[in-house]
């Protein structure tokens, strides 16, 4: 059975994603010692997301990355679930998942639907009129800093930016190689935090897995590195960081036991951070079942147990608590639980959203020009 000393647990408290923010924000008065002390004092800061890309993905190819490999820092945590909606999320607002309340990829949104995030879609459609993003997820993002945000052109307007990324100043890109050359523009204009994103690796690794194909988008995105640190002014500092690490899943696909899906009202999450949603009065029959069955091979927990254990962070919210269903099912080893009602959900290479090291820890790295 698996046991709690098989996952990594978020470091909410200090060296975690939810933190970074706060502490680019606050540098002139230095900063704790997860970060690297080159961002201390600096005039002007790049923070450049590389979604993807995990600690042990980065520590294991470091000899290919010579821009990515020279850096100083280290690793820090992500969020739970370790997922792009949840930790992008948690890195924009600095606050832990039970408090902004992306809770997942796909997230119960009440009375039975399930909001896929990063599309902003339910199985109605298109969902940002009947689910605003704003009253999602209300909060701030960046404590109000207003930053430029140079990322794909095709994000604006989407639902996932509208509450994530609410109140930035958009400098999209058509091809990765504007990124250098927005990131360049904004810090001539003078702006002291500038936040760039780029899924490359993510979609690599989802498509192929972590072979041939996965070394060869790292190379090219230790190319956009380099580009980034050339276009620094003195005083100007460039942050790397990633929402989430990645797992091979492709010996280790299965669809969730048809006994269980029957005893569902429905689900969401995702293939290896699973929520089951009891129907009224069949929580207890749920729970029980699924013990039995996954118990063995995957962590199960109930969702006063991940509350209780900090899994979402110090507080989780009562209508954030809505969100999550009556029982979760985590994957510990390369494996991905599939929801057979859902056939949008592709068969991918890797996958990520559980609490393992290689999904869990993410690198923090720090480079002047």
């Amino acid at each position: 059975m698996p046991a709690d000393d098989d996952i990594v647990i978020p470091d909410y408290g200090g060296g975690c994603l939810s933190n970074v923010v706060p502490a680019l924000l606050g540098r002139r008065d230095g900063v704790p010692a997860w970060v690297p002390s080159v961002v201390a004092g600096a005039r002007q800061v790049v923070l450049f997301v590389l979604d993807g890309l995990g600690w042990e993905q980065f520590a294991a190819h470091r000899a290919a990355l010579p821009h990515l490999g020279s850096m100083a820092g280290g690793r820090i945590t992500s969020v739970v679930p370790s997922t792009t909606a949840t930790a992008l999320t948690s890195l924009a607002l600095g606050r832990p998942p039970g408090e902004h309340g992306i809770v997942g990829y796909r997230m119960h949104v009440g009375d039975g639907k399930v909001l896929n995030v990063l599309r902003w879609r339910t199985a109605e459609g298109d969902a940002r009129k009947s689910i605003a993003p704003g009253e999602l997820q209300p909060e701030a993002t960046f404590a109000g800093s207003a930053p430029v945000v140079v990322t794909r052109a095709e994000f604006e307007g989407t639902g996932f930016s509208a509450a994530h990324l609410r109140d930035t100043r958009l400098a999209g890109w058509y091809m990765p190689s504007s990124i250098a050359v927005e990131v360049g523009a904004a810090l001539r204009n003078g702006d002291s935090l500038v936040y760039a994103y780029y899924d490359g690796i993510d979609k690599v690794a989802h498509a192929h897995g972590l072979e041939e194909r996965y070394r060869a988008e790292l190379v090219a995105a230790d190319r956009l590195v380099g580009e980034l640190i050339a276009a620094l002014p003195p005083g100007a500092v460039l942050v790397v960081t990633s929402d989430h690490g990645q797992v091979d899943t492709r010996v280790g696909t299965v669809t969730l036991d048809a006994e269980v899906v029957a005893a569902c009202a429905f689900l969401s999450g995702e293939a290896r951070f699973r929520w089951l949603h009891a129907p009224p009065g069949g929580e207890a029959h749920l729970i029980e079942l699924v013990r039995r069955r996954y118990g063995g091979e995957a962590i199960v927990r109930t969702r006063d147990e991940v509350e209780r254990a900090g899994w979402l962070g110090p507080v989780v919210r009562t209508e954030v608590r809505a969100r999550l269903g009556d029982v979760a099912v985590v994957a510990t080893g390369p494996t991905a639980y599939l929801d057979p009602t859902d056939r949008g959900e592709p068969q991918l290479g890797s996958r990520h959203g559980a609490l393992t090291a290689a999904e869990m820890w993410v690198p923090l790295l720090a480079a002047g020009p």
